[in-house]
């Protein structure tokens, strides 16, 4: 009887391992299923405010193409560069998601920049992914962490966390300073919708205070790839550069437990310095030491603890 209670309880074990690991399977094939070549439409609309005397914001539309790259591929990370090309010429270093399961803390954005380290218990992030979403420069944006559901040939993922004003309202507008991010991302059958409900914030040492409420939604629909063959370029001439800058990050990340980053130093913006670094490191051939060398210089201009 013993024997059979044993051999019992070893199927079971065996049995959640091989559930547990086709679970983390499905997870990483749905990530991965995010890179590819896009068409990317953007639309967004104000859509309630509790100020009845508030004056809604014009709707925002507009649409490019994105290709999404795998720069990074382990069992519990997957790194995904979006690149934006804008034609046969011109291409930018657009924005970049890291995937990372049940990572033990999440980089949350306070306000004005600051970014704050908050500690997770290991019940918070069992079975979950962050999503880190990192600028053009690859600086902090900000992290929301969730769990990705596969059912009824559905893969679904979606978190909540505040972030900066997006980068369609952050020149334009000052009244207010914290987006509260209402993430849901899933596949469809021409590639990946990135759903939002947010919250617009006024955030003050008296509390956070609602001024409108939006709905988003970037559509991802796949095309061809031979739209991207400048951005191939681009980018094989750069990648080493930036995989480089990407290690400069991870050390400031893991060194600070606050991360307050200026606007700008000397009238320039922290990812117009990269950029032109960029450029200069593929031009004179820069050697992998001589890059985070470089890069880590002009970051520690524009950080601080």
């Amino acid at each position: 009887m013993m024997k059979k209670l044993i051999l019992s309880l070893s199927i079971c074990i065996v049995a959640l391992a091989a559930f547990s690991q086709s679970k983390l399977e499905q997870d990483r094939q749905a990530i991965k299923s995010l890179a590819g070549y896009y068409k990317v439409t953007f639309n967004y609309a104000e859509t309630f405010a509790p100020d009845t005397a508030y004056k809604f914001h014009p709707r925002y539309h507009s649409w490019g193409y994105e290709w999404a790259v795998i720069v990074e591929d382990s069992p519990k990370k997957i790194v995904i560069q979006h690149l934006l090309a804008v034609d046969d010429t011109t291409v930018i270093k657009h924005w970049r998601e890291d995937w990372v399961y049940e990572q033990p803390s999440i980089l949350a954005f306070d306000k004005e920049n600051t970014w704050k380290k908050v500690p997770l218990s290991p019940a918070e992030t069992k079975g979950k992914w962050i999503q880190k979403v990192l600028q053009v420069d690859d600086s902090p944006r900000y992290e929301s962490i969730g769990t990705w559901v596969h059912v009824d040939g559905r893969h679904q993922w979606q978190g909540e966390s505040d972030s900066p004003l997006p980068r369609r309202e952050y020149t334009k507008r000052n009244d207010y300073n914290v987006l509260r991010r209402g993430n849901r991302i899933y596949l469809t059958p021409e590639g990946w919708m990135f759903e939002q409900d947010n919250k617009k914030i006024v955030r003050s040492a008296g509390g956070d205070k609602l001024i409108a409420q939006e709905k988003g939604y970037e559509e991802f629909t796949k095309v061809d790839a031979s739209k991207f063959a400048y951005a191939k370029t681009w980018w094989a001439n750069q990648q080493a550069y930036w995989t480089d800058v990407r290690a400069v990050w991870d050390n400031v990340f893991v060194k600070n437990g606050t991360i307050k980053l200026a606007d700008k130093k000397d009238d320039k913006r922290l990812y117009q310095r990269l950029f032109d670094l960029g450029d200069q490191s593929v031009k004179e051939k820069w050697s992998s030491a001589k890059n985070k060398e470089e890069a880590n210089k002009i970051i520690a201009v524009y950080i601080g603890a």
